[in-house]
């Protein structure tokens, strides 16, 4: 080894020993003789002192220092006076005189320095990766990580589940996002995709007798990226057969105390929340409310109806609702100006506008204020359990829109106006999901979540003749407004499988085409059996309370899936293309 100690070792029961240290220079300050430089690895921190009124090569060449440049320094530990204590490094009792020194690297001059004041902007720092990488607060990002992994490695393997890799290349089964897809050389015209998640290996390997399966998975999906989203990314995949879906919410129950005792060194409360996917879209317009604050929304269509302000009224005579949301203490907040932006924001989500009625006493202040009664105003001051000095909004619209509408509103208002901690972990369970959605563009129903899900039995009946009203056998994990997990009750019945099929429009000979390793798989004594799949990187950006997870990730895509390190995507030789029998008419 280079060096006998890290940077963030050594304390005063080390002193007057000799020690090695190899690191990046994080500071230099030259003090009249005597430089000072603070050398820095993943682990912390040393201080360093170079006296220069010696006439050693050593302190020569401390001069000549820079940032970042790489060295290995040996010296004494000395411990430094008390009144020179750095309480903010562990080892901020000691330093490092040093006696001999070895430049490993020089280093150019950084765009920007990784321990800096100043974060620099997003791009440069995905562009020099490896400078960023240096960030003390990147790398506790990666560290716990780490810990987060080893943690579910720990638990799943308490519990006899056994890690099994699945495939990175297998077929195109397009549902949901697009595939990316891998031409092959030996196949002409035809392609590999790299998976959306491992959902169909994992099915067979229950199918096939490996009753437990856990696997810390990458998976791939060629869709628009948010902050919260990669085209790349890291799932904790799971599934269990011979299990209700009340073995698997336990199992993540345990997983996830596991998780928070680990990393945070505090007990879960279990079991976790449960909510209904009917209750969540009620109470607060969205399957992944933040529940750290409060501001449900509520529904004040009987008052709308009988009101004199035409808007309200007619939204109800056509069949829409009127909801609202209060916001304590917010009268005085937003000016009419910063209503005006948020009535903007809601038209983003398909409102057509935004009510709103500040709270004075038993009376409500607003431009449609004359359009309601005194008892009507009291009314919804009662409903929204209003108080003087709250801010209520409102939204008329279709169902579809005021959950939209209010959900995305309630969001913001929550981050505006501080009403949470970010580290706080808020988790709960969202069950039932409806089997079906409408697919208003294409004019049919289609999976919810995919096509694999088990209906709730009593529900099986309804399947083609009121499908609206079938619930699925599948559950979200929810977390801080995010969905941090998905899974499901499997179809293990072909017959079933195939009457879903069937209503989403999939011929039997198409599924053959598309599905047929796995229907056959299922007609061989395939056993019940459910799953489900944490977003990995997700919970790290939970865990840290920070909302991008590109600070969780080493090596992240842009917004706009590029690879500002290495330049990817970029052009391939042409006689990779003709090996791969591509041929691109791209434009000039």
């Amino acid at each position: 080894m280079l060096r006998t100690h890290t940077c963030g070792e050594l304390r005063r029961t080390h002193v007057d020993q000799t020690a090695t240290l190899c690191g990046w220079i994080d500071k230099y300050r030259d003090h009249h003789g005597i430089v000072f430089i603070d050398l820095r690895d993943r682990y912390g921190k040393t201080q360093v002192k170079f006296n220069l009124s010696d006439s050693s090569d050593v302190q020569e060449s401390a001069r000549a220092l820079r940032y970042e440049d790489v060295i290995q320094v040996t010296g004494k530990i000395v411990s430094r006076p008390e009144d020179m204590f750095n309480p903010k490094l562990d080892t901020g009792e000691i330093e490092l005189h040093a006696q001999d020194l070895v430049v490993l690297n020089k280093s150019k001059t950084p765009p920007f320095e990784p321990d800096g004041a100043t974060i620099p902007n997003e791009e440069l720092r995905l562009k020099y990766r490896f400078l960023d990488l240096r960030r003390p607060q990147l790398q506790q990002s990666l560290i716990l990580r780490h810990q987060l992994s080893k943690s579910t490695r720990d638990y799943f393997d308490e519990l006899k589940f056994l890690e099994i890799e699945t495939p990175i290349m297998g077929r195109s089964t397009p549902e949901g996002a697009r595939d990316y897809l891998v031409p092959s050389r030996v196949h002409e015209g035809c392609f590999y995709a790299l998976p959306q998640s491992p959902q169909l290996y994992k099915q067979i390997l229950m199918i096939g007798g490996f009753d437990r399966y856990f696997q810390i998975a990458r998976c791939f999906r060629d869709e628009d990226l948010r902050a919260d989203r990669q085209p790349e990314f890291t799932q904790i995949d799971v599934e269990m057969a011979f299990v209700t879906r009340e073995d698997i919410l336990q199992t993540i129950d345990g997983l996830l105390a596991r998780m928070v005792r680990d990393l945070r060194g505090v007990e879960l409360k279990l079991p976790i929340p449960r909510y209904s996917h009917a209750d969540v879209m009620e109470r607060y317009g969205s399957d992944k409310p933040d529940l750290r604050f409060g501001m449900e929304l509520i529904d004040i269509g009987d008052i709308a109806a009988a009101c004199d302000f035409s808007v309200f009224k007619s939204t109800i005579e056509n069949g829409g609702r009127v909801r609202g949301i209060r916001v304590t203490g917010a009268a005085e907040k937003y000016s009419r100006k910063m209503i005006d932006e948020l009535t903007e924001f809601v038209k983003g989500y398909g409102a057509k506008g935004l009510a709103f009625f500040r709270v004075k006493g038993n009376e409500l202040d607003s431009p449609i204020a004359k359009f309601f009664s005194s008892e009507h105003q009291q009314g919804i001051i009662n409903k929204l359990s209003a108080e003087s000095g709250d801010l209520i909004f409102c939204v008329a619209d279709t169902p579809k829109v005021t959950s939209a509408a209010l959900a995305a509103l309630r969001q913001r208002l929550g981050k505006e106006l501080q009403l949470y901690d970010p580290l706080e972990l808020s988790i709960a369970w969202v069950l039932d999901f409806p089997m079906y959605a409408w697919n208003e563009e294409e004019q049919r129903w289609e999976a919810e979540h995919h096509p694999f899900c088990q209906p709730v039995d009593e529900d099986i009946p309804l399947l083609e003749t009121d499908p609206g009203k079938v619930r699925a056998q599948s559950y979200d994990l929810i977390c801080n407004g995010y969905e941090a997990a998905s899974g499901s009750v499997r179809i293990h019945d072909p017959v079933v499988q195939q009457r879903i099929f069937n209503f989403i429009g999939i011929t039997p000979d198409e599924a053959e085409a598309r599905f047929g390793f796995l229907l056959e798989a299922l007609r061989y004594g395939a056993p019940p059996h459910a799953g489900v799949a944490l977003g990995l990187d997700r919970w790290v950006m939970l865990f840290l309370g920070c909302d991008n997870i590109r600070e969780v990730i080493a090596f992240p895509k842009t917004q706009k899936a590029s690879d500002l390190l290495t330049g990817a995507p970029a052009d391939v030789d042409a006689k990779q293309l003709r090996d791969l029998h591509i041929k691109i008419d791209a434009p000039k």
